[in-house]
């Protein structure tokens, strides 16, 4: 694969003290991939111009709004203009600047869930499958090297035939009504005219949906969600527990929630076939147990000379130095690159770089949220437990 010049990037949101749009600038420029030329960083055209600064940015190039961003960069010489749209914005501003980013030629990488609700996924979805221009979902997780080791395992048989994923994420941070004390992640995340009709569920609950489709390679056929609000005077969901039927017919469980007193954020997943199971949490992430029926249990750690394909080609560091959560964003961006370099060059790209979460997993994603809460909400999934004497 050749490489002749970095891929350039515009931003979408990440304004002055955005928690991911930092996160995400640091992850696609890790690798020297891509280098940032353009940003509509705010609704405020003020905070914009502010972050611009920041980042020390042409001021012709930073926006009022993403679709000033879109028209002046036509303008541009195409050796100039951005070739990749990263959109951070909260939930609500998703979906339209995604349409005209694609349809306007340009490459999307987008922050997770695919849209606001699962209505604007549906009509996504044609648009992104008829573009020739690359997307990406940024699921993070799925760009962590013992996460890959997983899948990659179960893929190729290791632990037999899946019977049982649990899949949890206890997050603390919205023990109290933060919402009210202005804190503005509090304040979006919570707000189901920017987030959605889903709070907790619609945030981290859709990175577990995920992770127990992405490492156990199957696909979940039904389920059957129980929500609650923990903290009195929050609009929508900040707890839940979810039951998952998959179509090999496998069970799992599902449990996320933001009010898990003192709990910050440890990312669980276990996966038991008929030969073995794999268990990993994100708070020590360059470890993947492996349990076996008549052996020790094995510990597998990032960075060896035994781990796989997938694996090897998203370790960054030699064994015992820690890699994180920016190292699997870089992941993500770093194949996202790849395979755009490769449809440039006309070549195939690798199979271990076409492993970024896209189009298919969004939808997915937004399929779980709708049926979750209808789920929630219906009267006839519990059966009451009573002692007749």
């Amino acid at each position: 694969m050749s490489i002749s010049k970095k891929l350039k990037l515009g931003l979408i949101g990440g304004g002055p003290g955005s928690f991911i749009g930092a996160i995400h600038l640091n992850g696609a420029l890790m690798d020297g991939m891509f280098e940032l030329v353009a940003g509509a960083f705010s609704s405020n055209p003020e905070k914009s111009r502010q972050r611009g600064e920041e980042l020390m940015l042409d001021p012709s190039r930073v926006y009022a709004n993403y679709d000033e961003m879109f028209t002046k960069e036509l303008e541009l010489p195409e050796s100039e203009r951005m070739d990749v749209v990263a959109i951070v914005t909260p939930n609500n501003v998703h979906f339209d600047p995604t349409v005209k980013a694609l349809e306007k030629g340009f490459h999307v990488a987008l922050d997770k869930p695919l849209t606001l609700n699962y209505q604007e996924a549906k009509a996504l979805y044609p648009i992104v499958k008829a573009s020739d221009k690359r997307f990406l979902l940024t699921h993070t997780y799925s760009g962590y090297p013992m996460i890959k080791q997983a899948k990659q395992m179960i893929a190729e048989g290791k632990i037999g035939k899946v019977r049982k994923v649990y899949v949890e994420y206890p997050q603390g941070w919205l023990w109290k009504l933060l919402e009210s004390e202005n804190n503005k992640q509090a304040e979006w995340r919570t707000d189901p005219n920017r987030n959605g009709l889903a709070g907790c569920m619609g945030d981290i609950g859709t990175h577990a949906f995920h992770l127990a489709e992405y490492v156990s390679g199957e696909k979940v056929k039904a389920l059957c969600a129980d929500l609650y609000i923990k903290v009195a005077g929050r609009p929508i969901d900040d707890d839940g527990v979810v039951l998952l039927r998959f179509e090999n017919g496998a069970s799992g469980v599902l449990m996320a929630s933001q009010t898990d007193t003192g709990a910050e954020n440890n990312l669980k997943i276990r996966i038991y076939g008929e030969k073995g199971g794999l268990e990993w949490q994100q708070e020590l992430n360059n470890t993947l147990i492996a349990t076996w029926p008549e052996s020790p249990d094995q510990i597998l750690r990032a960075g060896t000379g035994y781990l796989g394909s997938l694996a090897q080609e998203n370790t960054r560091t030699p064994a015992g130095h820690p890699e994180g959560y920016v190292e699997a964003f870089a992941n993500l961006y770093r194949n996202f690159a790849r395979c755009i370099y490769a449809d440039r060059a006309g070549e195939t790209p690798k199979p271990e770089w076409e492993d970024y979460p896209g189009i298919e997993d969004g939808i997915r994603g937004m399929a779980f949220i709708d049926h979750v809460l209808k789920s929630n909400e219906s009267d006839q999934k519990w059966t009451p437990f009573k002692v007749e004497k």
